[in-house]
């Protein structure tokens, strides 16, 4: 498979697949969720059951004249996220999505210990894909939105979570840079004690063909002047396709300033439980939520 390098590239490798994947939505209610699932349906890439209250669903034009759009009205919210969660668990859908209700409230559906769809011994934790105006490739980043301080156990986890992300765009061996303020090891900080247990996982091929290393601060992971400046030997040379940051703060900060200052666009999941979850904030741009749509078909 080829990479894929941008959005672009991704919604037209999407358009060319043999299957489109079925998403159970909870509670469409808001502009930009339906904007969205409009493209995605007039870009051909997913088939959707929308779970919520009728009238409001059918309030937006784009809805109204979808004679074959599967609709359940639910008028309340809650019900409506666990009627979308049991389709999953039912297999009559792929991928679950949130709209306007609030991401608690959709991840206490996902956590239900008699009907829920995470499984046994599995963690709930957040992949980010960013695509950066002149990066040359896809940025992907861990955890910047559910786990706030991650154990190591934890850490494995979302280590998969994040190498499966890679490799389904196509990154046969990804390189994932485990990112502090520093490149040294200090006990003082947990999280670099975590790292050095990574790599010799790592070393030890438990995480499949990758290259991980750290820590390492964030320039360095994609810059190879920094790396050498510093005199720094890194197997990622400086050209990182990921990273994994010490806490839910330093990530989530990332992410935003790169929004906001480097006017990036970016797609978001939550990994673990038994299909993939879009959960973009309600006050995400419509490309966001497209985009998240289809990394979850990617992924699903």
């Amino acid at each position: 498979m080829e990479i894929i390098r941008n959005f672009k590239q991704l919604v037209n490798h999407l358009k060319n697949a043999d299957t489109k994947k079925r998403m159970a939505v909870a509670c469409p209610h808001d502009s930009h969720s339906v904007e969205a699932i409009e493209r995605a349906m007039k870009e051909g890439i997913a088939d959707f059951i929308l779970f919520g209250d009728k009238d409001k669903i059918l309030s937006f034009p784009c809805f109204a004249d979808k004679a074959d759009l599967k609709i359940v009205d639910i008028k309340d919210n809650d019900e409506a996220a666990a009627a979308a969660v049991k389709a999953i668990k039912d297999k009559e859908a792929d991928i679950l999505m949130k709209g306007s209700i609030n991401t608690d409230n959709i991840l206490r559906a996902i956590l239900n210990k008699e009907h829920g769809i995470l499984p046994k011994g599995n963690v709930l934790s957040h992949v980010t894909v960013v695509e950066i105006p002149g990066h040359d490739k896809l940025m992907f980043m861990t955890d910047v939105a559910v786990i706030p301080y991650p154990t190591l156990e934890q850490r494995v986890q979302m280590m998969k979570y994040l190498l499966a992300t890679c490799r389904s765009f196509g990154i046969e061996c990804p390189k994932i840079g485990l990112v502090h303020f520093t490149e040294k090891v200090n006990p003082k900080f947990q999280n670099s004690l975590d790292y050095v247990e990574l790599k010799n996982m790592c070393e030890a091929g438990e995480f499949g063909k990758a290259i991980i290393d750290g820590p390492l601060d964030f320039r360095t992971v994609f810059d190879k002047e920094a790396l050498d400046i510093k005199g720094i030997k890194s197997p990622i040379d400086g050209d990182g396709d990921g990273v994994m940051f010490p806490n839910i703060e330093s990530g989530n900060i990332c992410y935003k300033a790169l929004t906001y200052f480097a006017k990036a666009e970016l797609a978001g999941l939550v990994m673990g439980a038994m299909c993939p979850v879009v959960v973009a904030s309600r006050g995400d741009s419509v490309d966001s939520k497209f985009y998240s749509i289809a990394m979850a078909c990617l992924l699903g």
